[in-house]
């Protein structure tokens, strides 16, 4: 490849990537339904057929943006495997409201999927949700290829808590960083518990787990 069609090539993804980070503004703060591929394009200053030229559809335009979005947040919350438990979970929280608060728009676009019942669309907040609670679980160290259900679906739940808190408390405040994070770190506690309490069958591993945490 010549040197001019590599600086075209850098000079296109460039633009696209232009393009996806104002959509990340955009559908943040109107629903998809409102907003126009017109509105778009005049939001970025380009003509509506050469934001055609990148996304076929304002749905590709808008898938695109999820998926950065959500890679974006992955990306900036992960940490460190050799970290103890307690330390690991205690650094993917703050790393995560570091995210949250630097990041609102993009947070809040992944969230709200105006068009979630969008298949696509879906999947990639629901693949975003079973990370996060997979990176949980690895994090406990655990024994055995599998959780326990009950496990799982503790931390699944969580997952939805801390999304629905971080929502809340970008809209409305009422605490500082710090005790958002103690309250996300100590609800994590309560839920494995609460996971050994009702399985008796795998209460040593759920609470095991829960102590790792606390």
């Amino acid at each position: 490849m010549s040197t001019t069609s590599k600086r075209n090539r850098l000079s296109l993804d460039a633009r696209r990537e232009q393009l996806v980070r104002l959509g990340t503004d955009i559908f943040a703060q109107r629903p998809f339904e409102e907003i126009s591929i017109e509105d778009i394009a005049a939001a970025a200053g380009v003509s509506k057929g050469l934001l055609y030229h990148y996304f076929p559809s304002k749905r590709d335009f808008y898938v695109e943006v999820v998926r950065q979005a959500s890679a974006q947040m992955e990306r900036m919350t992960a940490t460190d495997p050799e970290l103890p438990p307690r330390a690991r979970l205690e650094r993917g929280v703050e790393q995560y409201l570091d995210y949250v608060a630097g990041h609102a728009r993009g947070y809040a676009t992944v969230l709200r999927a105006g068009i979630g019942a969008d298949p696509e669309v879906l999947a990639l907040v629901e693949a975003a949700r079973a990370r996060m609670g997979d990176r949980i679980l690895a994090g406990m160290q655990l024994v055995g290829p599998e959780p326990p259900a009950v496990l799982r679906l503790a931390v699944r739940g969580w997952v939805g808590f801390a999304e629905a808190a971080a929502l809340d408390w970008l809209e409305h405040g009422g605490l500082g960083r710090e005790e958002l994070g103690a309250l996300l770190v100590r609800t994590l506690r309560g839920a494995l518990r609460a996971a050994a309490d009702i399985d008796p069958a795998v209460g040593l591993e759920a609470t095991a787990a829960a102590e790792a945490v606390a």
